[in-house]
């Protein structure tokens, strides 16, 4: 432990940085906006240990409870056992193994594609994807509440970009309309297939026939997707039969696959441009080979029979959730999946509903600006396939007595 007496005394010019970068941070709190973060004791599930409690856990992305499945934590073992803790390369120098090779194959496979590529997080694969794709003299349409991920990819590139309103068919087709008559070289519509804080899902067929029309490919980022929609949890894509029609398949290997990492399944010719140009695969190091085999072994359990009664489980909690959030007249939005906001208004109430939840044995985080426009602050809520049918119903007495304390409930 570093021996804080031994730590040098800061320079003026740090203690001024210090300074202003506090004066930042009190306007966060004046706003309701400064959260500690929270610190679990034990491993990610259905319940977690904080501050020496068990809270039924309403705030991970662990959808499908993968991230303690017996046959992931062994193949996590087995590959570190086998191939060593990490690579010590970037993929194109010496940082390819073949099990990362197998990954991709067996992603490739799974969403119905030529080829597939991995990268080190959702986050990455974004951007990496859209700032190699897209150059000067291109455009990309894009959904104006598309994550943040797509947002800073889009920034990153040369390229022109034109937003559509929210998942709004007319406003997307009069964005392609403008886009072709301009004359880019390549049109590129991305969207959210499931919407990260709404839980709202794209009206894919129509935005894939409408780019069909303006000469227009699609992207479609599945993370809150893959593992929750479509058969055995292969995504919007699958979910709505448009396999062959979306040109590039983003998808994430933290949320229900349980592990970490991200990937783009697309063509072959997508990939090898992907190797040369992408950053993020050019310049960080591969994923540690015990991570690649607990995808892979992810990927298993999706396929079989076990995979299709987790996903049916998940659905069935969040049916029953949804219905007992509306029943006691709390607003959760335009949710369809297994994300479901109780709307707040203002990031003051969503932060203390949060905190009377967990004071009530409810773990599930306020979400406020700038993850979230002003004025719709929002205790976002996931369920999982691991949650026990009391444990919902203990989570929605507890809602039902803080959201009356607070006004939300009549």
């Amino acid at each position: 432990m570093t021996d804080i007496a031994a730590t040098p005394r800061p320079s003026e010019a740090v203690r001024a940085l210090d300074r202003s970068l506090a004066e930042d941070l009190e306007r966060l709190r004046t706003e309701g906006l400064l959260r500690p973060l929270r610190v679990l004791e034990t491993p990610q599930g259905h319940d977690v240990g904080i501050g020496g409690r068990r809270l039924i856990n309403l705030s991970s992305n662990n959808y499908l409870g993968l991230n303690t499945h017996p046959r992931l934590i062994q193949a996590s073992v087995e590959g570190a056992r086998q191939w060593g803790a990490g690579t010590g390369a970037v993929r194109t120098i010496a940082g390819t193994q073949t099990v990362h090779e197998l990954l991709e194959e067996r992603l490739a496979a799974f969403k119905h594609t030529e080829a597939a590529l991995s990268f080190q997080s959702g986050y990455t694969v974004n951007v990496g994807v859209l700032a190699a794709l897209l150059e000067e003299g291109d455009v990309v349409v894009s959904d104006r509440l598309n994550h943040a991920s797509i947002i800073d990819g889009i920034r990153l590139t040369k390229a022109d970009r034109i937003l559509y309103e929210h998942r709004d068919l007319d406003d997307a087709e009069r964005a392609l309309s403008e886009a072709r008559g301009k004359g880019y070289r390549r049109v590129l519509l991305v969207t959210d297939g499931v919407f990260s804080m709404d839980g709202d899902v794209a009206p894919l067929p129509g935005l894939v026939e409408r780019a069909e029309h303006y000469g227009a490919a699609v992207m479609v980022d599945d993370a809150h997707a893959t593992g929750v929609l479509g058969d055995h949890g292969r995504g919007t894509t699958d979910h709505f039969g448009l396999h062959g029609r979306v040109a590039l398949n983003i998808g994430t290997l933290s949320k229900a696959v349980g592990v970490v990492g991200g990937y783009v399944a697309a063509s072959r010719t997508v990939r090898d441009h992907l190797i040369h140009r992408a950053r993020p695969f050019l310049f960080s190091s591969s994923h540690p080979p015990g991570v690649v085999l607990a995808c892979v072994a992810a990927i298993d359990i999706l396929e079989g029979d076990a995979g299709q009664e987790l996903i049916d489980r998940l659905w069935t909690n969040t049916r029953h959730f949804k219905a007992g959030l509306e029943g006691l007249g709390f607003d959760t939005g335009a949710s369809e999946t297994p994300i479901t906001p109780v709307m707040c208004g203002e990031a003051e109430t969503a932060m203390r509903l949060s905190d009377m939840l967990v004071e009530r044995g409810v773990f599930a985080q306020g979400i406020g600006y700038p993850t979230v426009p002003r004025g719709r602050a929002r205790v976002r809520t996931i369920v999982t396939a691991t949650h026990t049918r009391e444990e919902l119903d203990r989570a929605l007495e507890a809602f039902a007595d803080a959201g009356r304390r607070l006004g939300l409930l009549r």
